[in-house]
């Protein structure tokens, strides 16, 4: 594809997120127009054309999308129905809607890697809540949610037949609890040529009760067999789903040592922005990189790394305010990446860090000591 200086560019999606791959385009003297339903969403300072909007409304994404070049995301929950619309109209949609429709309802996300032999936990489709009660054998489980869950959203653990009582209302997927010893993750990208390339797998930690990254490691401490297959799984699901850009896939690495395929996000995610300092290739380049159906970059790690995310503090919500931002700083190897957000809230994403070692040990002191001196308060 050749693109020229007005080529234009819209993202549905102004957050974080959107930030970065606007950075990331900056160096490629692209512009880009940002639809956002937040006013103050951290793109709007950073694009010419800022659209606050509703990504669910058809009429709104329609009028947005007509007239530029490409469309791309940075959230999956957007109206599936406009961008079929534009793509008709000669608008370059990616990823393209039909993937965006299938991976936003888990249900249809599932079926999915069922149908195409990728393995999966075991699950089953229920139509509302009262069906849960017709899988009791199954538990413990967890419900999802079919659409709009997100961060934990829409999700629900059901441990006993008691608490069907507190399950969601709505369609759903319950799947079986797997008996995981780490959970992974895999950055794969496909251009449209069918030019396919991975970033070595990660190690996730969430935190404890927000259901977020509170953490991760690159590379993940597995063996080479373990991250051979997990890449290998990655290629299968983009190449299943014919997808041009970038997959996050989610994994579980369970106690018998087999991969099984949790999620995936079709578009850069948390669990790549260490690729911004850690690889020869940031995940948002690469992003750009195969939607501009460009040669795709270079992903091995520069050093090991970890990431840690900034998440507002419990108790404060309000004007954020960074505390020992200086003392982190005064580490070597590690940089810090605000989202420009003005507030806080708890548990709100307000930045990252990334720390770059060749000790794993130190690496990982490094991290614990940076969880632990970087506060966002208000």
């Amino acid at each position: 594809m050749n693109f020229y200086s007005d080529f234009k560019i819209g993202i549905l999606g102004g957050g974080q997120l959107g930030r970065m791959l606007i950075q990331a385009g900056i160096d490629f003297n692209l512009e880009f127009s940002i639809m956002d339903p937040d006013k103050e969403a951290p793109c709007r300072q950073l694009v010419q054309e800022f659209f606050n909007g509703d990504l669910t409304d058809f009429d709104q994404v329609y009028a947005f999308g007509k007239g530029k070049n490409l469309v791309t995301i940075e959230i999956e929950n957007v109206n599936v129905e406009a961008l079929e619309l534009l793509q008709k109209e000669g608008v370059l949609i990616y990823p393209q809607p039909e993937v965006i429709r299938t991976i936003q309802d888990k249900r249809l996300q599932k079926q999915f890697y069922k149908e195409h032999n990728i393995p999966t936990s075991e699950f089953v489709l229920v139509a509302d809540k009262l069906e849960i009660a017709q899988h009791t054998a199954m538990l413990p489980v967890f419900q999802k949610l079919g659409k709009a869950g997100y961060d934990g959203r829409g999700v629900a653990r059901i441990q006993n037949p008691e608490d069907i009582d507190n399950a969601l209302e709505g369609p759903a997927v319950l799947e079986k609890l797997v008996d995981f010893e780490k959970e992974l993750s895999v950055i794969v990208a496909r251009n449209r040529k069918g030019e396919v390339v991975t970033y070595p797998v990660v190690e996730m930690v969430f935190h404890p009760t927000a259901n977020l990254v509170e953490f991760l490691f690159a590379p993940a401490q597995i063996t080479e067999s373990q991250e051979r297959k997990a890449r290998e799984i990655a290629c299968r699901v983009i190449e299943s789903l014919d997808m041009v850009g970038l997959l996050a896939v989610e994994m579980f690495l369970d106690r018998k040592g087999d991969i099984l395929v949790n999620e995936v996000a079709p578009r850069p995610h948390n669990s790549g922005h260490q690729t911004i300092k850690a690889n020869y290739t940031s995940q948002y380049e690469q992003h750009l990189r195969a939607i501009l159906d460009l040669p795709l970059g270079q992903t091995n790690l520069k050093k090991p790394a970890a990431m840690i995310n900034l998440l507002g503090e419990p108790g404060f919500e309000g004007m954020a305010i960074y505390e020992g931002l200086g003392e982190a700083l005064d580490q070597d190897g590690v940089y810090v990446h605000l989202y420009g957000k003005k507030k806080t809230k708890a548990f709100r994403k307000m930045g990252h860090v990334t720390i770059l070692d060749e000790n794993v040990d130190r690496l990982k002191e490094k991290a614990n000591f940076i969880k632990q001196t970087i506060k966002v308060k208000a």
